[in-house]
């Protein structure tokens, strides 16, 4: 084997070696970042379904049986009054 051969293979040899640390590292930041993403993702599930219950709850507040009786209470209150006076 020539000298320039036997140079080329030792750069060659030296690159795949950086590029194999470089990927070795990079694998390493990814599987943290993927772990980082289930931890927001379960975050954002628990926001999402305790939005869900909270809208639920307005929703059986604001239903027309409840406006209904809040208004007859009212109305009530004002017969009431009106008595009196």
């Amino acid at each position: 084997m020539s000298s320039a051969a036997e140079i080329l293979v030792i750069i060659l040899s030296i690159v795949l070696a950086i590029f194999l640390v470089v990927g070795i590292i990079l694998l390493i930041y990814l599987i943290r970042l993927s772990a980082e993403i289930r931890r927001i993702a379960a975050t954002a599930q628990k926001t999402i379904d305790d939005v869900g219950s909270t809208v639920s709850s307005i929703a059986k507040l604001t239903s027309p049986m409840f406006v209904a009786d809040l208004v007859g209470k009212y109305i009530k209150k004002f017969t009431k009054k009106t008595k009196r006076g």
